[in-house]
């Protein structure tokens, strides 16, 4: 029980999907602030679970928000994952690792080329050596309403539309690779494919809990090794043409039920 009073508590915020939308992250930002005791917040882990960009208008100024937090916030410590829509915006710039076996990106697209006319691949400069996710992410789909969502897809798959104007230039243009600055470029580069917090208390209905956190963009397989899947996450190895961890939807552990 001593040990236990001595102990200093650290709060950990896990913040989704921002998409683009800087005032509800600004708005969520003044929330964790008012509702969180001043010196636990300035001390906090905020871990970013990734999906930083499409679909809302402001992608850019939200990688700006998130980037200033470090100077901002010195005491607090920032962990940037990377979602499955960062990757493809990665992707189409060139800043994801090389294949570890040395294979061309080109090799990604076989397992999904049945789906390249209807999702109108990119096929502009650079097309040759882009990663899939690139080339869906940065593609013109054809069939522009998306029917799950009750809504028109905004260029791509990706809904990426958004992201290419946030940089001043229009969808599916290889002048985004220009446009994006390098401080961004450093941001989608470093961000990582999971990250492990050990010893995490949580709030159960039972009682208090601890716990050892697994933070990843869509969540974990099920039916696979967890420790081989942390050594995939860890090495972010690009010769898988969908990272199912950063984009499964049905196939993920404790995915929350769409209502």
């Amino acid at each position: 029980m001593g040990d236990q009073a001595v102990t200093p508590k650290r709060v950990v915020c896990c913040i989704g999907d921002v998409h683009g939308f800087l005032s509800k992250l600004q708005n969520l930002w003044s929330n964790l602030e008012t509702l969180i005791d001043p010196l636990a917040f300035q001390s906090a882990l905020i871990i970013f679970l990734g999906d930083y960009c499409d679909r809302g208008p402001d992608t850019r100024k939200v990688i700006d928000f998130l980037i200033s937090l470090p100077s901002r916030y010195p005491n607090q410590t920032h962990v940037f994952l990377c979602g499955n829509h960062d990757l493809a915006f990665a992707a189409f710039v060139g800043l994801l690792p090389p294949p570890p076996d040395g294979s061309p990106f080109s090799g990604t697209w076989k397992e999904f080329d049945q789906n390249e006319e209807r999702e109108g691949w990119y096929k502009g400069p650079g097309y040759e050596s882009m990663h899939l996710q690139g080339r869906r992410w940065a593609g013109s789909i054809k069939d522009r309403s998306n029917h799950a969502k009750g809504m028109e897809y905004k260029g791509s798959i990706y809904d990426a539309g958004p992201t290419f104007e946030s940089y001043g230039v229009p969808h599916g243009s290889a002048d985004l690779v220009k446009a994006v600055p390098d401080d961004h470029k450093k941001f989608l580069a470093d961000l990582v494919w999971v990250h492990e917090e050990d010893s995490v208390w949580i709030e159960l209905p039972e009682g208090r809990k601890c716990c050892k956190l697994i933070a990843v963009h869509a969540g974990l397989e099920r039916g696979k090794g967890v420790e081989e899947q942390l050594k995939f996450l860890k090495a972010k190895d690009t010769r898988i043409s969908k990272v199912e961890c950063l984009s499964g939807r049905k196939n993920v552990w404790d995915i929350p039920q769409v209502v």
